[in-house]
């Protein structure tokens, strides 16, 4: 009997040692597929969106920090040549710096890209004044004037008129006039205006 109970145990046992070696490898592999997949999360975590790396150079401007600001918006400059929004604040945060000959440059690129947008004129027209070039910073700043001109005539977006509550307020309509109802009889007045 003694010999029975010792063959189970050792079937058991192997049957043990077979299915431990049958999960390990498939667990291993798992766990290396999991270890790739937290990988791929990890670096899409990591990996900020233009936009998100555009709001942290916004936030080391607005703190003051020029030079850490320059080299984000140049960053973004790198991966995306026409962000507009990044080549105007690089002009401004070179201008905050006090390097106005960069500044310049910078929003001539803004101009290349937007020759007709209000803000790049004036920011131009600010850069050169400081510059002391008074009569280009004069032509940005009538560039500017005429770019707001330009943005007040043009006429209103599909997604303006779609939306009743952002027009301007119209004048009323004058009420409409009835004709006189035919139907009933004008009286004619009396001697004292009262109906006979």
């Amino acid at each position: 009997m003694l010999g029975f109970h010792h063959s189970i145990l050792s079937r058991n046992s192997d049957a043990r040692l077979l299915d431990s070696l049958i999960q390990r490898p498939i667990s291993t592999a798992l766990s290396g597929l999991h270890l790739q997949r937290t990988r791929a999360i990890s670096n899409l975590a990591v990996m900020p969106t233009l936009q998100e790396e555009y709001d942290d150079a916004m936030f080391e401007f607005s703190q003051a920090n020029y030079d850490s600001a320059i080299e984000k918006f140049k960053s973004i400059l790198a991966q995306d040549p026409q962000h507009f929004d990044g080549q105007l604040s690089l002009g401004m945060a070179y201008y905050r710096k006090g390097d106005y000959a960069a500044a310049i440059a910078e929003g001539h690129k803004a101009e290349q890209m937007r020759p007709n947008d209000q803000l790049v004129h004036t920011n131009l027209s600010l850069f050169y004044m400081k510059s002391g070039d008074k009569k280009t910073a004069e032509h940005h700043g009538l560039q500017a004037r005429i770019a707001s001109w330009k943005e007040n005539m043009a006429p209103p977006s599909a997604t303006e008129a779609a939306n009743p509550e952002l027009q301007m307020a119209k004048p009323k309509p004058p009420p409409v006039k009835f004709p006189e109802m035919p139907w009933k009889k004008k009286s004619a007045p009396g001697k004292d205006g009262a109906k006979s």
